[in-house]
């Protein structure tokens, strides 16, 4: 494959917050060989078109037509266009759609966002599950809760962290659904109970999103030492236990 592609290990051109997750991909994805790619919720393709400069050969369903107008756009301009194919549909309902998966399912998925945000996790973590061969892996991210409860602390609003910490809704009145947190043993149990076996999980934005919401912060920071500091933290308790997301690398058998 062509070394088009900016080198996940080394985060260049990819953002800070999610150094950790690539770091996981990256002996996966820069192994050299082409993967069949599943990217379930992955709009505008944000890990899509790094993944096809990769080599890779990426499906991203997702319901917004608009996410996926700009997926082609950014695929096209990448000069990935050939390797990158958006649907539209729900993760739920994966089995209804025209996937192409080769002979036997999809080598890699990714589930990144998207179980906060769903009907139902469960179900649409089965879909995926399915979705890949035996010996395939899923990518997941989601919102941690203890993230979200210190984030609405610091932001000036101990009556939404604490609703957060007793898994309430922290805006009640609010005419939208509330998105789902988890804590990591929630995480890991939902894995196990599609089948999954579950690998080690990271925090996500363990201090990325700390500097954003401190005025000057992120400017001023070293992106490639915060880059680091990311990793370091990524696998370590008690720091990986406040990060704003979680992520789990996890095996179909």
């Amino acid at each position: 494959m062509p070394p088009t592609a900016p080198d996940p290990s080394s985060g260049e051109q990819l953002p800070v917050r999610t150094a950790a997750v690539w770091a996981a991909l990256d002996p996966l994805v820069g192994a050299g060989t082409a993967l069949r790619v599943l990217d379930v919720g992955g709009g505008s393709g944000v890990f899509a078109v790094p993944l096809a400069r990769l080599g890779h050969s990426v499906t991203v369903v997702d319901p917004s037509a608009d996410a996926l107008a700009t997926l082609e756009r950014r695929a096209r301009t990448a000069g990935v266009g050939d390797r990158v194919r958006g649907l539209q549909g729900d993760g739920d309902l994966l089995h209804e759609l025209p996937l192409d998966d080769g002979d036997g399912g999809h080598d890699l998925a990714l589930c990144h966002a998207v179980l906060e945000v769903v009907d139902d996790p469960a179900t649409t973590l089965g879909e995926v599950t399915r979705a890949l061969r035996p010996g395939g892996q899923v990518s997941v991210v989601t919102v941690n809760r203890a993230g979200a409860v210190l984030a609405r602390a610091l932001g000036g609003h101990p009556k939404e962290a604490l609703a957060l910490l007793e898994d309430r809704d922290p805006a009640p009145a609010r005419t939208r659904p509330a998105r789902r947190r988890f804590a990591p043993e929630d995480l890991l149990a939902l894995v196990r109970d599609a089948g999954l076996e579950p690998g080690e999980w990271r925090g996500v934005a363990v201090v990325a999103d700390l500097l954003d919401a401190v005025p000057g912060a992120a400017s001023s920071a070293d992106p490639a030492a915060v880059r680091r500091l990311e990793l370091a933290l990524a696998a370590t308790s008690p720091y990986r236990d406040v990060a704003s997301g979680l992520h789990v690398l996890a095996t179909r058998p």
